[in-house]
């Protein structure tokens, strides 16, 4: 508008009073087309100095931070912000000037935080992939025939600590203890794939004797007869002569976890629950208090498990989805009707 109307023979103040602007930002305005004619019109302004780390500097300070320390040759085994800032500054392979708040930043773009290290094992079982194939063949083919069996412990007589709803600033407190002397005692549960449902007994230990019990009790479960399957790992009481041939003579298959697969097993995704609602913040005083509170969880879970039809759906879109993906599971690719 200011180069228009000037080009049109009006004055400055004319101008100004049309813009409703300063008359001398509209000199100033005439004087840069006079002397770069169109480019005065886009003049391209940036506020504040140039950048000084380029996107190819940001992602080494990315893969810098989530490499390990170890690795690059310096005698820690994690990064501080302090340290990981000077080791920019000195290192041999790119240097980057960068302060611990820009740091910080760039770290929180990238979505990196400051995380715990974690655990993990691999199966080291020769016959792996078939016991994972069995598992899951019997689970997806027979799962009103299939049952899961573990110990859960040890559980103790002390103060145990948990979470639960407070007002703020005044969480619930439980008692120091300094003395156990009530012994340790393991809950021996089963549990029914197809039914959903978990009970079990509290024993002193666990034995092949306690074992052998708890699978009469699985067995007692299907009184018809036909075959029941059993998954359960590979603890010494469970593998005993006796178990095994009791387990021929009536017709169950005790289908074995790999060695260090215990997520292989039903039962552990069960377990959970119990230790967060029944021992987690709990101060029972003995162990028969224990057990009731353990057995009126139970009755209370199983009054409330999932409806049949509803855990056949779910195992049939799981089975889909496994089929679609080919997601492998026990070293083969495996259909629903695997």
């Amino acid at each position: 508008m200011v180069v228009l109307a000037s080009a049109g023979g009006n004055t400055v103040p004319a101008i100004a009073r049309l813009v409703q602007g300063d008359e001398d930002a509209i000199r100033g305005v005439i004087h840069r087309f006079n002397q770069m004619g169109m480019a005065s019109l886009d003049p391209q302004w940036a506020g504040g100095r140039p950048r000084l780390i380029n996107t190819e500097d940001e992602a080494f300070i990315v893969a810098t931070a989530t490499t390990r320390p170890e690795v690059l040759e310096q005698p820690f085994t994690r990064w501080s912000l302090r340290k990981l800032a000077a080791y920019l500054a000195r290192n041999p392979h790119r240097v980057v000037q960068v302060g611990r708040e820009r740091l910080r930043q760039f770290l929180r773009k990238h979505e990196i935080s400051f995380q715990r290290t974690k655990t993990w094992k691999e199966s080291n079982d020769p016959d792996r992939d078939a016991k994972l194939a069995r598992i899951e063949h019997v689970t997806s083919r027979f799962p009103d025939r299939v049952f899961a069996f573990d110990e859960f412990g040890p559980l103790t007589i002390r103060p145990h600590l948990g979470a639960g709803w407070a007002r703020k600033g005044h969480p619930d407190r439980l008692p120091a203890n300094y003395h156990k002397l009530h012994g340790v005692r393991q809950f021996h549960g089963c549990y029914s794939v197809g039914d959903d449902t978990l009970w079990g007994v509290v024993r002193r230990k666990k034995s092949a004797a306690n074992t052998l019990s708890a699978l009469k009790s699985i067995r007692a479960a299907r009184p018809d007869g036909a075959p029941i399957y059993i998954i359960l790992d590979n603890l010494s009481a469970h593998r005993g002569q006796t178990i095994r041939a009791w387990a021929a003579r009536n017709k169950v298959e005790l289908c074995f976890t790999p060695t260090y697969s215990s997520w292989a097993n039903p039962i552990e995704a069960h377990f959970g629950p119990l230790r967060t609602f029944v021992v987690a913040g709990s101060n029972h005083p003995n162990h028969p208090v224990l057990a009731r509170r353990l057995h009126d969880y139970l009755r209370w879970r199983n009054a409330n498990a999932r409806h049949p039809d509803v855990l056949a759906a779910q195992r049939r879109e799981r089975a889909r989805v496994r089929s679609e993906k080919g997601i492998r599971w026990g070293g083969q690719h495996l259909t629903p009707a695997a």
